[in-house]
């Protein structure tokens, strides 16, 4: 699907899970009656999907070199904008807006950062009306296929991919069974230790993290939620729990946030901005931001954290600066025979909200269970100033939108095909975003003594600089 996957934390904090829903019917809404401006066939800039829009109804295409496999739907949610804008909604609520320019389309997903690119295609491929077989190798074939046209890091992790084929193909007959093709596709993507790359079998997802880290569940989030507001400082609750706050003695501030999404019932977009704003309004306020009262210092705790909406991380940092700046610059792999072949990179900014704004000295906590939009927030705030100090550990390493993709046996599966570019035109995939000051992170050792390093640390770092 085009959608961000980002784990909507409405339903799990796995970095895969979330993402590879299958596509079903499509949602009641105003759809159009006769053709829009938007009309006919797209084929995206990256992303592997085609478009078919038609009276109304949009529906997507899943494209390899060897498949076409029918995606997501959406409806045409209200009337042509200016500009021939249309607005559609697909059966999670997600909002994706297409328009016309001279040139070809454009294409943008509420939620995700960034615009994509389309270009008019004069009809479906051919391949796409006729039905794909659903045997062992034709999935097998297909998983391959689609990583080996989308994913962008093989290089970085040392992976060659043509070997990783030869060496399990011949492993997959037309008798495999699925308990069997299933544990070939994993291994496939197991060296990968990529989080933002997994399977879902039998609706049970199958997804891997970089060795030594541990996964933001909601029970693992409960329990550190439950040891800081007993040893660190009582927390106030926003947004479903997914942010705390509490003033801490010398005029410091200290904002946790455990995931970008999951805000609401409704876990839209919309729904999720609006009370994230209602929180920060109640955290930032006047008396915090301004006058003799200002707070000298904030800490925000990002170690557990599952990810969820870029933009919804942007719109927390525009509550942080005072100017406007580039937080990272975007680009997704566009090219299936050349890995090192990318869109142009989109700068996205951060600018100022017309709220107030905290500008002062900020300390922010990482580990390996800050994952996903945790840490595209994280690179967002590189590049403020003051510069934020980063302290613990590094995040987990992953920052695209997840490529949900199906199979042809009906198994879903999900790899990332976006790169996040610092100033220099590097990214932290793989690694993760390094802290400036190490110390550990909810070890054993530092829960069992009931020691927080980190939180100490930042503590003593915005006090006496």
């Amino acid at each position: 699907m085009l959608k961000p996957g980002k784990i909507p934390l409405r339903t799990t904090a796995t970095a895969v899970a979330v993402a590879l829903t299958l596509a079903a019917a499509v949602p009641p809404a105003t759809a159009a009656t006769t053709a829009g401006p938007v009309d006919g066939v797209w084929t995206t800039d990256g992303y592997a999907t085609v478009l078919s829009i038609d009276h109304g109804r949009m529906s997507g295409y899943e494209t390899t070199a060897v498949s076409c496999l029918p995606g997501f739907t959406a409806r045409q949610s209200g009337p042509v904008g200016p500009g021939g804008r249309a607005t559609f909604t697909d059966k999670d609520d997600d909002v994706i807006r297409v328009w016309r320019d001279g040139r070809g389309g454009h294409l943008s997903i509420d939620g995700s950062a960034g615009v994509r690119g389309l270009r008019r295609t004069a009809a479906l491929p051919a391949r796409c009306g006729r039905p794909v077989p659903k045997d062992p190798r034709t999935t097998f074939d297909v998983f391959w296929q689609t990583f080996a046209e989308n994913y962008p890091f093989f290089a970085a992790k040392g992976i060659d991919w043509d070997a990783v084929r030869r060496r399990y193909r011949p492993q997959v007959t037309a008798g495999t069974t699925d308990d069997r093709l299933l544990s070939i596709l994993d291994a496939m993507i197991t060296p990968l230790h990529d989080a933002h790359t997994g399977i879902i079998a039998g609706g049970k997802p199958y997804y891997h993290l970089r060795p030594g880290t541990i996964m933001p569940t909601p029970d693992y989030d409960a329990k550190i939620k439950a040891f800081i507001a007993k040893r660190d400082a009582p927390l106030r609750d926003f947004a479903k729990g997914r942010i705390s706050y509490a003033d801490l003695p010398g005029r410091l501030g200290y904002l946790r946030i455990s995931g970008f999404g999951g805000y609401t019932d409704a876990d839209t977009y919309a729904a999720n901005a609006a009370e994230l704003d209602r929180a920060l309004d109640a955290v930032l306020t006047p008396a915090r931001t301004a006058g003799p009262g200002r707070l000298r210092g904030l800490i925000i705790d990002l170690r557990v954290n599952g990810g969820g909406s870029d933009v919804l991380g942007l719109r927390i940092a525009s509550r942080l600066t005072g100017r406007a700046y580039t937080a990272y610059s975007k680009r997704v792999r566009n090219d299936p025979e050349n890995p090192a072949g990318f869109t142009r990179p989109q700068p996205i900014r951060v600018r100022p909200a017309h709220a107030p704004l905290y500008r002062g000295p900020v300390a922010m906590l990482t580990g390996g269970s800050t994952v996903s939009a945790g840490e595209t927030f994280t690179q967002a705030l590189i590049d403020r100033l003051p510069r934020p100090v980063r302290i613990g550990e590094n995040t987990q390493g992953v920052f695209s939108d997840i490529l949900d993709r199906h199979l042809p046996n009906g198994w879903a599966f999900g790899l990332p095909d976006e790169e996040f570019l610092t100033r220099a035109g590097t990214t932290f995939d793989g690694p993760g975003i390094p802290p400036d000051v190490r110390t550990p992170v909810f070890t054993d050792e530092e829960l069992a003594k009931g020691r927080d390093s980190a939180f100490d640390r930042a503590i003593a770092l915005l006090t006496h600089g």
